[in-house]
């Protein structure tokens, strides 16, 4: 069987490096007596766009270059969520390739149970989906209840001041600017509270 290692470390500024994941992923292609087709790395921050190994890893999937993609757990595959993960294993198995992970031994493809975690992958998928929708309709309809579409308020939030002392000081001979300092609003909403008295 050919496989494809993939590995993958969040940041270089801890001295993490793929190394360690390296090793354990190839000790177990050994054991089981597998080729070693390709070998894809990333070091970044999280981000899949420019994960330059895991946009090849994929190509070659597609192009059938090797059979089997061993990658050290879920969290090294992709930190994009659960439905991009579930989207990528689905996608993988579309192209013919079988999936494994190292430490999470229920994540595999190459055994006889293979069938129920296709099966599996594509109902977490699809459930993931529907809650995403479902949040996403609650989230619109709050807003609906609120006035907007959005969600947030229609104009400006009421300026909160003690609106009785703006007379006081106000004949204390202070100018509209001065109050509105004093209570942390502008001197022009001072004045139009003092005249709507």
């Amino acid at each position: 069987m050919r496989v494809a290692i993939y590995s993958h470390v969040y940041t270089r500024d801890k001295g993490q490096d793929t190394s360690s994941q390296l090793l354990q992923l190839r000790d177990l292609c050994v054991k089981e007596g597998w080729t070693i087709a390709r070998e894809y790395e990333d070091h970044d921050s999280g981000n899949r766009a420019e994960g330059t190994g895991f946009q090849q890893m994929l190509k070659d999937a597609s192009a059938k270059k090797f059979d089997l993609l061993l990658f050290g757990s879920l969290d090294r595959l992709t930190r994009e969520g659960t439905v991009a993960t579930l989207k990528y294993l689905e996608r993988l198995e579309r192209h013919g390739v079988q999936w494994r992970s190292l430490t999470e031994r229920w994540i595999d493809t190459t055994g006889p149970f293979r069938d129920v975690n296709v099966s599996l992958v594509a109902s977490l998928a699809r459930q993931e989906q529907i809650r995403i929708s479902e949040r996403a309709r609650a989230g619109f309809n709050r807003a609906r209840l609120g006035g907007t579409k959005s969600g947030k308020p229609i104009g400006r939030s009421r300026a909160v001041f003690r609106r009785d002392q703006v007379r006081t000081l106000r004949d204390r001979g202070l100018s509209w600017r001065q109050i509105g300092k004093q209570l942390g609003v502008s001197g022009s909403t001072v004045r139009r509270a003092y005249e709507a008295e």
